[in-house]
């Protein structure tokens, strides 16, 4: 892919969008090359002696070559795979290593969506460095944010705002799948989902299932949950409402049958449970 470096002028209905783009690019530094280009504009550039704060967040993904990030937090060393997530008013610096340049593609955005989204306890790291290696739906993201603003179509800035959302998703799930890959735990988790859904018209015994794998429940219930952001009493719970709401609309079943097919204890408790999930009650939304 040829060098490709674009500046842009977001409007007022594009920042009342919440999120966007102010700028867009791709460069193979070579080695023994000055970095960063002179050509950036002065709210870009920077000299290694002094680095940089920005004004916007910069999302930049190196996919070859070697260098390094310094912070006030210390240095880290960059390789390919390496995202460098930076965010505004943070004080940093980065260079390819001489020997070796790199390739880099970045985009920079603001908001107040952006705000909210970067405000995630997962992105909430003062280390500006992630290491999610070569993916190729990540690149394929940028690819489409480059096309978008080489031609800046009207609308542009909101489609490109949707696939800066699902950048920072890509970011969180590769982060997220990082603590189970290749463990027996992720497989043990996805066994006892697919029970949970074949009886969901019984009961479980989570910590019966548990001591099945051979496994405490305290660090089975810690794991389900940073697996699949509910605790397994809840997910449980919730693919039973999800059935109860199919039953409620497609059947002629009453609330008291529904209940007791589900396996609730009583139809006042599935009544509850049911409102308190959904907002209303089982009557309510049959009607």
């Amino acid at each position: 892919m040829a060098d490709f470096l674009k500046y842009l002028t977001p409007g007022e209905r594009d920042k009342a969008w919440g999120i966007y783009l102010n700028v867009a690019g791709s460069s193979r530094v070579q080695p023994n090359s000055v970095y960063p280009s002179p050509q950036h504009p002065s709210g870009y550039h920077f000299n290694w002696e002094q680095g940089r704060l920005l004004n916007e967040y910069q999302i930049n993904y190196i996919t070859e070559g070697k260098g390094i990030i310094e912070t006030e937090a210390g240095k880290q060393q960059i390789k390919p795979g390496s995202i460098l997530l930076i965010r505004p008013n943070f004080w940093h610096r980065y260079r390819p290593l001489k020997n070796t340049g790199w390739k880099e593609q970045f985009i920079g955005f603001s908001g107040s969506i952006a705000d909210q989204f970067l405000g995630h306890n997962l992105f909430s790291s003062k280390l500006p460095l992630m290491q999610i290696g070569m993916h190729e739906e990540v690149l394929d993201t940028y690819l489409k944010i480059f096309d978008l603003v080489r031609d800046e179509k009207p609308g542009y800035q909101q489609i490109a705002s949707g696939m800066i959302v699902k950048l920072l998703g890509y970011l969180l799930s590769i982060e997220m799948q990082k603590e189970f890959t290749g463990k027996r735990i992720a497989h043990i988790i996805e066994e006892v989902r697919f029970k949970m859904r074949a009886a969901v018209d019984g009961n479980i015994d989570l910590k019966e299932l548990a001591d099945h794998y051979n496994i405490g429940y305290s660090y089975f219930r810690k794991m389900f949950k940073s697996y699949t952001g509910v605790a397994p009493h809840q997910y449980y719970l919730e693919l039973k409402i999800m059935r109860a709401r199919e039953l409620l609309l497609s059947t002629d079943k009453s609330v008291k049958e529904i209940s007791f097919e589900l396996g609730f204890q009583s139809i006042h408790y599935f009544s509850r449970i049911f409102k308190s999930k959904t907002g209303i009650s089982p009557s309510e939304l049959r009607k």
